[in-house]
């Protein structure tokens, strides 16, 4: 339950109040200035984290000392890390973000009246955003740019694993903000661990517009069940494969490999494998054989494992797990309709793929799973914003208002009605 503000710290009540007020006062700023000052701003950042890429990894090295005291597994300790590669991927994503174009002020729509009044709805930023996350640094920048870009102010509150990491971004960050004459207040980072505070700022939808959380379950219920403003979220990735009748085994065998061990960690990895019985027998072994070499435990229902007799005996709840690991569901199915209804029943309504040669099974699948992305003959792994074209995402929504899938610049714009008239009155 969240503290009541009469019984917070006074000092952290004062803190979280005072991070809210300036980041509605930049955000003020921020929707007014043009588009190339934002641009000049990611620029600068993504120059920063190269010429600071050391400073970088020796903070996160700090993080990575304590991952054991957090019980982080590998996965996670994964997501933590910093290296150089990932540290050119952040710049590149920074000056991939400049290069999109300017959302703010599109003209969604335009008509004139009969009467003639000119009517548009353009694109303007939501205002103040709060974003919540976990032990994954490089999302830090992600949600610095793609809030910046599209003229929205953030505080971002990243998880206790991240703390060191974090503090050195925002520090280049800031002083970025500062190079290109941007309010600083624009990009905050909430400098306590404390969850008290996530509480208080939950408390303020005078000040704060939207919250973002992105991390386990029980964070996100937390968010929900505490915030009184809208919050964008998702659950859960129970992504699934479907392999139908007529799938090709060497396309079905590099998709499903690609889709389980490629990023096991991150939530668009696959969960479940679904086969179709008159493929399986054929199918099923030698992909089980290539899984396991890439360490996957398998976990088959009865008929899977008539196929491969030693996978582990799934469970109930295997259906329903987003494993986060090198571990993997596998189910037979009698028909195309069957792995739909088991994917709908199951899944998380994040991303699910079917890997077929029929064009007719292709299109059932599409219109029939309700997922925020559905792929075909593709990996689930490319349920991503970079990916689709969105230069970068501050998450993946499996809701259906106000936005679905990846989050980029668009979708964190809202809109406003723009009328023009000369004298106009209603009669």
């Amino acid at each position: 339950m969240t503290t009541p503000a009469t019984e917070l710290n006074p000092a952290l009540e004062t803190l979280c109040n005072d991070l809210a007020d300036r980041a509605q006062a930049a955000a003020r700023t921020l929707a007014t200035l043009p588009g190339g000052a934002r641009n000049d701003w990611l620029r600068r950042l993504a120059a920063a984290l190269r010429a600071q890429a050391a400073d970088l990894i020796e903070a996160n090295a700090r993080d990575l000392a304590a991952a054991p005291q957090f019980g982080l597994n590998a996965a996670a300790i994964d997501r933590l890390t910093l290296n150089p590669k990932r540290i050119e991927s952040m710049a590149q994503t920074v000056e991939q973000v400049a290069a999109l174009d300017d959302p703010i002020g599109e003209v969604v729509r335009s008509s004139r009246r009969p009467n003639g009044l000119q009517v548009q709805q353009i694109r303007v930023p939501i205002g103040v955003i709060l974003f919540l996350y976990e032990s994954r640094p490089n999302v830090t920048i992600d949600a610095a740019a793609l809030c910046l870009k599209s003229g929205n102010a953030v505080i971002l509150r990243g998880g206790k694993e991240a703390f060191h990491s974090n503090a050195a971004l925002q520090s280049l960050i800031s002083a970025t903000l500062r190079d290109a004459q941007l309010p600083p207040d624009a990009v905050q980072l909430v400098p306590t661990t404390d969850r008290a505070a996530v509480g208080r700022l939950l408390q303020r939808p005078d000040r704060i517009d939207l919250v973002i959380p992105r991390g386990g379950e029980a964070l996100i219920r937390r968010v929900v069940a505490e915030a009184t403003m809208p919050v964008l979220k998702h659950y859960a990735g129970n992504c699934h494969v479907y392999i139908d009748a007529s799938a090709d085994p060497d396309v079905a065998r590099r998709v499903v490999l690609n889709a389980k061990v490629q990023r096991p960690g991150v939530c668009n990895a696959a969960e479940t494998l679904l086969i179709h019985q008159t493929i399986a027998p054929q199918i099923l072994p030698p992909l089980a054989a290539a899984l396991r070499a890439a360490g996957v435990e398998l976990r088959g229902d009865p008929a899977a494992r008539q196929i491969v007799p030693d996978m582990t005996p799934a469970t109930d709840a295997d259906w329903d797990t987003e494993y986060l690991d090198l571990i993997l569901a596998v189910a037979i199915v009698d028909s195309l309709d069957q792995a739909i209804d088991h994917i709908n029943r199951h899944g998380s309504r994040h991303t699910d793929a079917i890997l077929t040669r029929c064009l007719s099974a292709a299109r059932r699948f599409v219109e029939a799973v309700d997922s925020a992305c559905v792929l075909v003959n593709a990996s689930t792994r490319f349920n991503d914003g970079g990916e689709l074209g969105l230069g970068a995402e501050i998450g993946i929504s499996t809701d259906k208002f106000h936005a679905r899938g990846p989050c980029g610049l668009r979708e964190l714009t809202t809109t406003k009605w723009v009328v023009y008239g000369d004298g106009h009155i209603r009669t």
